[in-house]
């Protein structure tokens, strides 16, 4: 099990770790998608996100479309997560505002790339994201450490590493849930075919 996750988290940073990091600060939309971007009026706020949002009141109107439906969707999201994920939000908005224009730059590129893949990539990196989050904070600075000093040759070797893994693991786990069905069918069977018992005959 920690090999599979250790291979995991390696594919995992190539991609998941960037979208964890913009959980508070999405990507910066295009001027094209800026016009086509609907306002927002303050009014259709609701008052939770009128109170979270409230030292922006006075100049909310003058934000981009953009900027009015991010901070709304934000907003929202905040709202519904528990202490913890606000806890673990906060902590991602501090290392993100740490980053260099730079870094930031790189992160947007790789959260473009992320989106781009169909829906059930995006599933298993967010899978994998979470079996990263489960290791020791030791362990994972070290995973970091060999993604970041690897060279392209090796992550591919990693990420392809990573995927025969994913797929034995799901193959085992098809494998139980199979054989618990035909425990089952058995156990079913059984106790349909019990034999039965004739009457008791005198001096039995």
């Amino acid at each position: 099990m920690i090999e599979v996750r250790k291979a995991l988290t390696l594919a995992l940073l190539l991609a998941a770790l960037p979208a964890c990091a913009l959980a508070q600060q999405p990507p910066a939309p295009n001027p094209q998608a800026q016009a086509a971007a609907a306002p927002v009026p303050w009014a259709s706020l609701s008052p939770p996100q009128q109170r979270l949002l409230g030292s922006l009141a006075g100049r909310w109107e003058t934000l981009p479309a953009a900027r009015q439906q991010a901070l709304a969707r934000g907003s929202r999201r905040w709202l519904h997560m528990s202490p913890r994920q606000r806890s673990m939000a906060r902590t991602r908005f501090q290392r993100w505002r740490r980053l260099t224009p730079q870094q930031r730059q790189t992160i947007r590129r790789r959260w473009q790339k992320f989106k781009s893949l169909p829906p059930q990539q995006q599933a298993a990196i967010r899978r994998s994201f979470r079996e990263f989050q489960r290791l020791p904070p030791w362990r994972r600075r070290m995973l970091r450490r060999q993604w970041q000093h690897a060279t392209p040759a090796q992550r591919q070797m990693m990420i392809q590493r990573t995927q025969r893994m994913w797929h034995r693991q799901q193959m085992m786990r098809m494998q139980r849930q199979q054989q618990m069905l035909q425990m089952q069918r058995r156990m079913l069977q059984m106790r349909h075919f019990r034999p039965i018992r004739g009457p008791r005959g005198p001096g039995r």
